[in-house]
C-alpha cells in the first residue's frame, strides 16, 4: 500500500520528495510526510494527516533544507491517522543512561563516538516503511526495556530503534569491516537490525553520521533505485522516476541498497555484495500525465482499445494458429503434460481468473480451479502432477496472492504469473508469466488491467487449446476474433454519453443488483465491485438463475438490477429473469448486444453494445459498468481515483 520516495544528490530533495509523493497518490493513503537532512546535521521535518495538498501547504510555509531527504504516504496498519503516527520515525539514543554507553566497547570509531554519546532528545535515524512487521510488539517490550522511548503507534517505530541499537552494538567492532570500503559497517548495522524482523519491509533509511547516504532494504515490499548524474532516487515503483532518470534498478528479495548521489552498491543478506543490472525506464510522461481527463480511472478506461492492442502485441501465431509467450519457461512437453490448472487471485483479479476459467474450460478442455489467494495460502489442496497454477495481479505486489504463490512453489507446483508491472515481487519469484503490457493504472478501481487480464487468458486458452484439441481452423478463427476486440472495445466507449444520462437517473439510488450468465457472471461480479469502489453504494453480483434463490427478495421499485445480456447461448434464459423482476415492480438496466430486437420492450433503459463471440463478451459488456460507476461516483462527489479506504496496491494481509 503506502508509498516511498527517497533523493540523495546536488538539488533540493525537498521537491522530488513531494513531487514523487503525488505520484505515489493512487497507492491509497492517508498522511504523509518528508524528512530531510539539512546542512546543520539535523534532521528537519514535515507531517500531514489527509492529502498531499495538506502537506504541500505546511512546507510551503516552512520549506525543507537539504539535498537528502526520504517522504511516504501512509495507509494506516498500527494506530489511526495522525501526524505523531505520519512516517518517517525516528530512532533515538535510550533514555536514563550515562554517556556514552556503549555494551563494553572501548574503541568506537572517531567519527561516530559524539554522536553515540550525544542527547536521547536528537534522533539519529530516520525511517520510512512499507509493509507490516508481525513481530513488532515483544521487540517493542524488549527494546522499551532496555530504555528506549516510543512516540507512536506504529510497528514501523520499532525499526529505527532497531537501527540505533545495532549503531551502539557493532560500534566496537567497526574495524571488522573497515576493509569492504567506507560503508561495510554501516550495511552490517542494517543486516543486523533487519534480521530481527519478522513479516514484510520495504525501507529507506537516513543516518545523522552520514549526511549523503541512504540505505534502503526489501522483503516483501518493492522498491526501485533510479540512476541520475550525481544523484540517486528510491521510491516504491517506478512512477515517481518519470522526468527525472531513465535508468532504473530493481531492488530484489533481501537486498540492500547503499546509494549516494555518486555510487549504488547492492548486497544480499546472505551472499554478500551482488551485481546490480540498471533497466530502461519502461514509462513515459505520458503514461503517468492525465493528458487531458478529468480523472485517471476514466482516463484508462478510455485507453483500453490501446491497451488491448498491446496485450494482444505480438502473441498472435497466424502461421501455427495459436497465441505465443516468450516468459512462460516451461518446455512444451512441461505445458502439455498439465492436467489441471489454479488460477488466484484477488479483487478485480479474481473476477478475470473466473472468465478464464470459462474459456480454459471451453476451449482447452482443462479443468481449472479458481481461489481467492487470502484463503488458498491457508488451504492445503491436492496438487495431483500435472498441476500448474497462475497467479494473476496487476501490482504483482498484493500480499495475498505473494503468499499463495509461495505456498504453492514450497509444494512443488510450477507457477506462473500473470502481471501489469516489471520487477514486481510475484514477477520475480514465479516461474516465469506473461505481462499485460497495459501500462501504469493509477486509478484505484481496476479498469484496463482487467481487460488485458481477460484478453491475456483469452489466448491462453487458445495456447492450451491447441495443444490439445482445437483445429488449425478453430484456431484462425479465434486469432481473427480477437484481433476485432480493440475495435469492438473502441466502439463500446461510444456509449458514454448514454451512460452519463443513465447515472443522473440512478445516482441516488442505495442499492444495485448486477446479473448475468455463463461468461457474463463475473462481469456481474466486476460490475459491482466497481460501483461499491468509488461510489460507495451498495451493490451484489448474482448469477441471473441465482435471483430467484434468495436475492429477489430485494427487488423493489428503488433498486435497479442491471442485467448483463448480450446474445448468446443462455439469452432466453436471462430474459425470462428480466420479466420476473420486472413482475415485481424493479426498475431493469439491460447491456445487450446492437442487434437485440426483444429487449427494449422490457427493460427500462438499454445500453447496446458491439456484438462478439460469447466467450469474447465480458471485454465489451464491462465498458458501460465501467463508465456507469464513474459517472455516478462523480455525481456523488466522490473522489473516483482515490476511494476512501482502499488502496492500488495491497501489500498487508
Amino acid at each position: 500500500m503506502c508509498g516511498i520516495v527517497g533523493y540523495v544528490g546536488h538539488r533540493r530533495a525537498e521537491e522530488f520528495l513531494l513531487e514523487g509523493l503525488r505520484r505515489l497518490e493512487y497507492r491509497g493513503y492517508d498522511s504523509a510526510g518528508l524528512a530531510t537532512l539539512g546542512p546543520d546535521g539535523r534532521f528537519h521535518t514535515a507531517k500531514a494527516v489527509g492529502r498531499i495538498d495538506n502537506l504541500a501547504h505546511r512546507l510551503a510555509e516552512c520549506p525543507l533544507p537539504g539535498t537528502i531527504g526520504i517522504g511516504h504516504t501512509r495507509w494506516a496498519t498500527h494506530g489511526p491517522p495522525s501526524e505523531v503516527n505520519a512516517h518517517p520515525h525516528y530512532g533515538y539514543l535510550p533514555a536514563g543512561e550515562p554517556r556514552p554507553v556503549l555494551e563494553g566497547a572501548s574503541n568506537v570509531p572517531p567519527d561516530l563516538a559524539p554522536w553515540l554519546a550525544g542527547s536521547s532528545d536528537e534522533p539519529l535515524v530516520a525511517v520510512v516503511h512499507n509493509g507490516v512487521i508481525e513481530n513488532y510488539s515483544p521487540l517493542k517490550h524488549k527494546l522499551q526495556a532496555e530504555g528506549y522511548v516510543f512516540r507512536s503507534a506504529t510497528d514501523t517505530e520499532v525499526i529505527a530503534h532497531l537501527l540505533v541499537r545495532s549503531l551502539r552494538k557493532l560500534a566496537a567492532r567497526w574495524e571488522e569491516f573497515a576493509g569492504g570500503g567506507p560503508h561495510a559497517w554501516l550495511l552490517a548495522v542494517v543486516q543486523d537490525a533487519v534480521a530481527r524482523l519478522r513479516g514484510t519491509y520495504g525501507l529507506a533509511m537516513l543516518f545523522r553520521p552520514w549526511p549523503d547516504v541512504i540505505v534502503a532494504a526489501r522483503k516483501g515490499s518493492p522498491l526501485v533505485i533510479g540512476i541520475g548524474r550525481e544523484e540517486h532516487f528510491v521510491a516504491s515503483d517506478a512512477s515517481p522516476l518519470v522526468g527525472r532518470t531513465d535508468k532504473i534498478v530493481y531492488l530484489a528479495e533481501d537486498q540492500l541498497a547503499l546509494v549516494t548521489p555518486h555510487r549504488l552498491e547492492v548486497t544480499h543478506r546472505e551472499l554478500g555484495r551482488v551485481e546490480h543490472h540498471v533497466h530502461d525506464l519502461p514509462l513515459g510522461e505520458a503514461d503517468v500525465e492525465l493528458g487531458g481527463y478529468p480523472h485517471y480511472m476514466l482516463k484508462e478506461i478510455c485507453e483500453q482499445p490501446e491497451t488491448l492492442e498491446n496485450a494482444l502485441r505480438g502473441r498472435l501465431n497466424d502461421q501455427d494458429a495459436t497465441a505465443k509467450f516468450g516468459g512462460l519457461n516451461l518446455t512444451p512437453q512441461q505445458l502439455g503434460a498439465v492436467r489441471r490448472i489454479i488460477l488466484t487471485a484477488c479483487g478485480t483479479s479474481w473476477h478475470a481468473a473466473l472468465v478464464g476459467e470459462y474459456l480454459l474450460e471451453e476451449l482447452a478442455r482443462i479443468p481449472v480451479e479458481v481461489e481467492y489467494a487470502s484463503e488458498l495460502r491457508y488451504r492445503n489442496p491436492p496438487l495431483e502432477p500435472g498441476t500448474l497454477l497462475f497467479a494473476i495481479t496487476q501490482s504483482g505486489e498484493t500480499a495475498d496472492t505473494l503468499a499463495a504463490l509461495r505456498e504453492m512453489k514450497r509444494k512443488g507446483c510450477p507457477t506462473l504469473a500473470i502481471c501489469n508491472v516489471v520487477g514486481s515481487s510475484i514477477a520475480q519469484e514465479a516461474d516465469g508469466g506473461i505481462y499485460l503490457h497495459a501500462g501504469p493504472e493509477i486509478g484505484v478501481a481496476s479498469t484496463k488491467a482487467y481487460t488485458a487480464q481477460v484478453a491475456v487468458l483469452a489466448m491462453l486458452a487458445l495456447y492450451f487449446g491447441r495443444m490439445r484439441h482445437l483445429s488449425f481452423e478453430a484456431g484462425q478463427r479465434i486469432i481473427a476474433e480477437l484481433r476485432q476486440v480493440p475495435q469492438r472495445v473502441h466502439q463500446a466507449l461510444a456509449v458514454q454519453p448514454q451512460v452519463q444520462r443513465l447515472a443522473e437517473k440512478y445516482a441516488h439510488a442505495t442499492n444495485f443488483l448486477y446479473l448475468g450468465r455463463q461468461y457474463n457472471f463475473p462481469t456481474a461480479l466486476e460490475g459491482a465491485l466497481k460501483l461499491k469502489e468509488i461510489s460507495y453504494i451498495h451493490a451484489e453480483g448474482y448469477p441471473a438463475a441465482e435471483m430467484k434463490h434468495g436475492p429477489i427478495a430485494l427487488v423493489d421499485p428503488h433498486t435497479p438490477s442491471v442485467f448483463i445480456m448480450p446474445q448468446g447461448y443462455v439469452y432466453d434464459k436471462v430474459l425470462a429473469n428480466v420479466e420476473e423482476i420486472k413482475a415485481r415492480g424493479g426498475p431493469v438496466i439491460a447491456i445487450a448486444s446492437d442487434d437485440d430486437q426483444q429487449i427494449a420492450a422490457l427493460a427500462d433503459d438499454v445500453i447496446y453494445v458491439p456484438q462478439v463471440p460469447e466467450y469474447l463478451s465480458p471485454l465489451v459488456t464491462i465498458i458501460p459498468l465501467q463508465l456507469l460507476a464513474y459517472h455516478i461516483a462523480i455525481l456523488r462527489g466522490c473522489d473516483v481515483d482515490k476511494p476512501r479506504n482502499l488502496a492500488k496496491s495491497v501489500t498487508v494481509e
